[in-house]
C-alpha cells in the first residue's frame, strides 16, 4: 500500500458501512488514454494531469472506501479533443471499453456511455447501441460541446430522446471556449469547471429544456457547482420580460433545480453543503467521488466531512446509497459492503 493510500484509509472515518453508490467516478481505458497520448496530451484543461488507470486500482480504492458500486464514464475533455469527424470511432470504442468492465466485475461498476456530439445522427445511434445493446445505465454530456451549451436548439433531439427513454443524464463540466481568456492561468477545475457547470445549467433552465423534458433524471456534479450562490440570482431574471425564453417564474427555477439530483463530489464540506441542502432535498443528494482525477485522499476527506456533517444516520445513508438504487434499481440486488 502506497502512503498516499494508508493516510487516505487511516483518514476515512465514521464510514459507512452501507455498499456506497458512487456517481461520479472515471475511467481512461486502454483505447482512450492512447488516443490522448497520440494527441500529445500529457495534461488537459489547462495544466490537470492524465491520472492514471486500471480497473484493478479503481477496486483496490474503491474497498478501502467502501465503495461498493462505480458509475465510470470519461471525464473531459471526453473525445472533444479530436476533429468532430473522428469522434465517433473513439466513442464507439470506449463505451465497447466500459460494457466490458461492467460485465467483467459484476456488481462493482455501472457507466455512463459517451456521445459523439455534436454529430446529431451518431450521438443518436450510439445512445440507441448504448441502451439496447451494451445496457448502460446512462449518458454522460460535457458542460458544452465546442463551446455550444447544452440548452441550443441544436442539440433537442438529443433531449428528446433521452426524455422519451427516461434516462440518466451526467452533466461533466470541460473548460469553456475562452478558457485561454479566463482561466487566470490556472487549471479549470479551479474555477471554470463549476462555473461552466452553473452556465450550461442556466441555457438549460432559460431554455425551457429541463422543463419540457422532465423525465430525463439529471445528476449535476459537485454539489451544484455555483448554483446554491447564485440561484436567487437566477430565479430573479426570470422576471424580466425582455429575455425570450425564459422560465415562467422564479418559483419555476426553484421548483425545476429541486427536482435534479447532485453528487457531492469535492463538495462535502461545510459551507458549500449547507448551500446544498437549501436547493434540494436529501432525496436528490448523491455520493460521487471524482477519483482517479481527484486523489483518493481527497476522496476520504470528503467522506470524513460528509460523515462530520451532522446529518442523521438515515440520511447519510440516502446519500450513501439509497438515493442512487432509486434512480439505478438494478442496483438493490447487488453486494452492499
Amino acid at each position: 500500500m502506497t502512503r498516499e493510500n494508508e493516510m487516505a484509509q487511516a483518514e476515512t472515518s465514521g464510514g459507512c458501512a452501507c455498499g456506497r453508490v458512487d456517481v461520479h467516478q472515471h475511467f481512461l481505458p486502454e483505447v482512450y488514454a492512447e488516443a490522448l497520448a497520440k494527441a500529445g496530451l500529457r495534461t488537459v484543461d489547462g495544466g490537470m494531469p492524465v491520472p492514471a488507470w486500471s480497473a484493478s486500482a479503481a477496486l483496490e480504492m474503491m474497498d478501502r472506501q467502501e465503495i461498493a458500486t462505480a458509475m465510470i464514464s470519461l471525464s473531459s475533455p471526453s473525445t472533444h479533443f479530436l476533429p468532430p469527424g473522428e469522434r465517433a470511432g473513439l466513442v464507439g470504442q470506449v463505451n465497447e471499453a466500459g460494457a466490458a468492465l461492467v460485465a467483467a466485475h459484476s456488481g462493482r461498476f455501472g457507466f455512463f456511455a459517451t456521445l459523439p456530439m455534436p454529430d446529431i445522427a451518431a450521438s443518436l445511434a450510439a445512445m440507441t447501441r448504448a441502451f439496447e445493446v451494451l445496457g448502460v445505465d446512462g449518458v454522460i454530456l460535457e458542460t458544452n460541446i465546442d463551446g455550444t451549451y447544452l440548452g441550443a436548439p441544436a442539440f433537442a433531439p438529443i433531449f428528446a430522446e433521452l426524455n422519451r427513454r427516461r434516462a440518466t443524464l451526467f452533466l461533466h463540466p470541460t473548460s469553456p471556449a475562452c478558457f485561454e481568456a479566463v482561466g487566470l492561468g490556472r487549471p479549470a477545475p479551479l474555477l471554470e469547471f463549476p462555473l461552466d457547470t452553473t452556465r450550461t445549467l442556466v441555457d438549460l433552465l432559460y431554455s425551457r429544456t429541463l422543463q419540457t423534458h422532465p423525465d430525463i433524471k439529471v445528476i449535476v456534479p459537485h454539489g451544484g457547482a455555483a448554483l446554491p450562490a447564485l440561484v436567487a440570482r437566477i430565479a430573479a431574471f426570470a422576471g424580466l420580460p425582455f429575455i425570450t425564453p425564459r422560465p415562467a417564474s422564479e418559483a419555476e427555477v426553484f421548483e425545476t433545480l429541486a427536482r435534479l439530483y447532485y453528487d457531492v463530489a469535492l463538495s462535502a464540506h461545510p459551507v458549500p453543503l449547507a448551500g446544498l441542502r437549501r436547493l434540494a432535498p436529501i432525496s436528490q443528494i448523491l455520493f460521487g467521488s471524482d477519483w482517479p482525477f481527484t486523489p483518493e485522499g481527497g476522496v476520504a476527506r470528503n467522506i470524513r466531512q460528509l460523515s462530520e456533517s451532522g446529518l442523521s444516520d438515515e440520511d447519510l445513508r440516502a446519500i450513501a446509497r439509497e438515493n442512487a438504487v432509486a434512480i439505478f434499481p438494478r442496483l438493490a440486488a447487488l453486494r452492499q459492503g
